[in-house]
C-alpha cells in the first residue's frame, strides 16, 4: 500500500503548482457567489443526485452520494438548504464527520447536463419534525436532514463529463461485464455462513423495501 508522501518527484508548493497549471481566467475568478440565487435554486430543483464531501477533525475525508427525486432538497432561503437523510447502511460516516467538523462540500448533478453546481459551507444535523415532514416520500419523512449554511456557490464546467462520456450510453460498459457488488461485499466482509447469493438477496431486499 502506498503511504502518504511516498510518491517521488511530487509538487511541494503552490508556486510550483502555478508554474505548471497557470492561473484562472477572469471569468473563473469571478464566478463564485456566496448565496443561493434563483439560478442555483433552479439547478437544485432539477437535480436528483448530490455528492457530499466531509471530513472529521483529524482531516480523514469521506465522499458520499445522496440520490432522490428532483426537488427533494429543501431550499429554505438564500443561505440555507436541507438534504434529506433517507434510510441507509447506518455507517453514518458523513453525519459523524459533521458532528466533528461542520465543513462540507456539495456537488449537484443533473442527468444529461455536463455542468455541475458546486457548493461549500457549514453543515448541521437537523431533527426538526416540521422541516423533515416537508421532505416526506410515501408519507415517510426522512430520519434526519443535513442542513447546510452556504458560503460559496459556483458552476463547474463540463470538461470532466465530456472527457468521460458519462452521459453517453455508447460509452457505457456492457452490463454483463460490470463489477458485482455482491461478490465484492462477499470477499471484503468475509462473513461466516454467507454466500454471494445470500448477500445479493440482502441487497435486493434493501433496494426494493427500504428506500424510504
Amino acid at each position: 500500500m502506498i503511504k502518504s508522501g511516498a510518491f517521488k518527484n511530487s509538487v511541494e508548493t503552490e508556486e510550483e503548482l502555478r508554474t505548471i497549471i497557470g492561473f484562472p481566467s477572469e471569468l473563473v475568478e469571478n464566478k463564485g457567489i456566496t448565496y443561493i440565487d434563483h439560478h442555483c435554486k433552479e439547478f437544485i430543483s432539477k437535480s436528483p443526485f448530490v455528492v457530499l464531501s466531509t471530513s472529521d477533525k483529524f482531516g480523514f475525508c469521506d465522499v458520499s452520494p445522496r440520490g432522490d427525486q428532483p426537488g427533494s432538497v429543501l431550499v429554505l432561503n438564500e443561505k440555507q438548504l436541507i438534504i434529506p437523510e433517507r434510510p441507509g447502511n447506518k455507517r453514518i460516516d458523513s453525519l459523524r464527520n459533521i458532528l466533528s467538523n461542520p465543513k462540507i462540500g456539495l456537488l449537484f448533478l443533473i442527468p444529461g447536463l455536463g455542468e455541475t453546481l458546486r457548493m461549500n459551507g457549514n453543515a448541521t444535523i437537523i431533527k426538526d419534525e416540521e422541516l423533515l415532514e416537508k421532505m416526506a416520500v410515501k408519507d415517510k419523512p426522512p430520519l434526519l436532514g443535513i442542513g447546510v449554511e452556504v458560503e460559496e456557490c459556483f458552476i463547474h464546467c463540463a470538461k470532466a463529463f465530456k472527457r468521460s462520456g458519462l452521459w453517453n450510453p455508447n460509452t457505457w460498459t456492457d452490463k454483463a461485464t460490470l463489477p458485482s457488488a455482491s461478490k465484492i461485499l462477499f470477499e471484503h466482509a468475509n462473513l461466516p455462513n454467507s454466500t454471494v447469493e445470500s448477500i445479493q438477496e440482502r441487497l435486493h431486499e434493501s433496494y426494493t423495501k427500504r428506500l424510504y
